[in-house]
């Protein structure tokens, strides 16, 4: 019979945020899972834990993946945690869950914490509807595809940033969404908690006087309804594509300037055009 996978969130800083539950977890499995074992070891020691760790991240090979479910289908139980706050979001532990799910492991969540909602909560903007999109991409292209992309967002986005990217990333985003209202939300939870509404533009010229310090969750405004409602759908950016490779351009090109134009990825046009052929 195999053992049992937790999903473990741990406090995003103050580590009164732990729960019982949490804590019972973090005793009782047979090993722990840890984006940094030194971060996850001091954690344990707070709390006079002494649970054996493997050492899990973003760079670990696919072997180390393999172990561990091998130890799990073994008996083992194991719970898996990122330094900070929910694993498995936007964190390599998703690959973890997969793999457990397909060799029909239990997998279990002991929820705790999380940037991304506590900084929604907290920001002032609509939270109604909201995309969380991460860490934007430092390659410069994969930078502005991402930002092209949600151009015409109107859900309340949310991204992460590091506070030597921050005002780099505060000039690209007013340069791809104009002068939007957002939220600055750093270091959550400690000692210096900041909260700070105001828009893209001010908070770009703030920064500038002001070295950012600490790591900031950007929750910023969606775009306007009625700058959305005139923007072009999927279906008509292939319709167009169909056109002008049936006039004789050439594909790739046409689908890397359409996706220019409207924001769409050109390999999801490319496919779709293609999708489109196969089926006519």
């Amino acid at each position: 019979m195999s053992g049992t996978l937790y999903v473990v969130g741990t406090p995003i800083g103050n580590l009164g945020d732990i729960t019982q539950r949490q804590l019972e977890i973090l005793g009782s499995v047979d090993f722990i899972a840890a984006e940094d074992t030194r971060v996850t070891r001091g954690l344990l020691t707070h709390f006079d834990l002494h649970t054996p760790l493997v050492s899990y991240h973003e760079h670990s090979p696919e072997g180390v993946i393999v172990r561990l479910a091998e130890r799990l289908l073994a008996g083992e139980s194991c719970a898996v945690v990122t330094d900070a706050g929910m694993p498995c979001i936007s964190d390599p532990g998703a690959l973890l869950v997969q793999r457990a799910i397909a060799e029909q492991i239990p997998v279990r969540v002991i929820p705790g914490p999380s940037a991304v909602i506590s900084a929604l909560a907290v920001s002032g903007q609509d939270t109604g509807r909201f995309c969380f999109e991460g860490f934007l991409s430092v390659n410069k292209k994969q930078r502005h595809a991402h930002l092209e992309s949600l151009r015409r967002e109107t859900r309340t986005m949310v991204f992460y940033e590091a506070p030597h990217k921050l005002l780099n990333t505060l000039r690209d985003l007013y340069g791809a969404f104009g002068d939007r209202s957002v939220t600055l939300c750093r270091e959550l939870t400690k000692i210096h908690e900041e909260v700070r509404k105001t828009t893209l533009a001010e908070a770009a010229a703030y920064y500038t006087e002001n070295a950012p310090r600490g790591e900031f969750v950007l929750v910023i405004a969606g775009a306007p309804l009625d700058d959305a409602s005139d923007a072009p759908s999927m279906e008509s950016a292939v319709r167009a594509a169909q056109q002008r490779i049936a006039a004789g351009e050439r594909a790739a090109d046409v689908c890397r300037e359409i996706a220019a134009e409207t924001g769409f990825p050109k390999r999801a046009i490319y496919q779709a055009v293609l999708s489109a052929d196969e089926t006519s």
